[in-house]
């Protein structure tokens, strides 16, 4: 039930956002050239490695070695990048992801291979359940790059602070899901696009 739902909300999301998709490709394109897409190696369930899709919001010339993390001010971004960044209309091609079977409309945030590493203690076991689009962490951190401190190391409060506080709420939602919950987060999730997003549940 909960593939098809995907299958449902993905097919018709991808048919109906199709003309904003391709406006955003032409002005990626306009504005920086190829390639429109930035395509990163994720975390799936049972960690498995998968490719996943996103519009490029970094200028074409940054290297893949970069910070691992976006950040309030990022001079990578480009015009379009921060816009995107902003309404989070650059993860749309991840619809993609959703049709292929690598991830669901709700789940997890895949991770970063970056931090593969901070996956245990028992918050391995969020790679149980398939990475998505919508969720929990998703809305909660909604705007997560506001929420690091000025005067401490990004890298480091990532995985000592911000990565268990969302792997622990994940841990919280998924092992008793339902397919009502999960719609629920849909409908939040959309709400945290336009702009409603509550105060996420660590104190920074």
């Amino acid at each position: 039930m909960r593939r098809s739902i995907d299958l449902a909300v993905a097919g018709a999301a991808s048919v109906i956002l199709a003309p904003l998709m391709l406006l955003i490709a032409v002005a990626l394109l306009v504005e920086g050239g190829r390639s429109v897409l930035f395509v990163q190696t994720r975390m799936g369930a049972g960690g498995q490695p998968f490719r996943m899709y996103k519009f490029r919001k970094f200028r074409v010339d940054c290297s893949s070695q970069g910070l691992a993390l976006t950040m309030v001010g990022d001079s990578r971004m480009t015009t379009i990048g921060r816009f995107l960044a902003a309404t989070k209309l650059d993860e749309l091609p991840q619809l993609w992801n959703v049709l292929k079977g690598e991830m669901a409309i709700v789940g997890p945030r895949p991770e970063s291979l970056a931090f593969a590493d901070c996956f245990h203690g028992g918050l391995e076991a969020v790679l149980r359940y398939k990475p998505g689009l919508l969720g929990p962490t998703q809305v909660l951190f909604r705007h997560e790059a506001r929420l690091f401190p000025q005067s401490v190391d990004p890298i480091l409060f990532y995985r000592e602070v911000m990565f268990p506080a969302k792997a622990r709420l994940d841990l919280s939602y998924y092992p008793q899901r339902t397919i009502g919950s999960d719609i629920m987060w849909m409908a939040r999730g959309f709400l945290a696009v336009v702009g409603w997003v509550p105060s996420p549940p660590i104190d920074v």
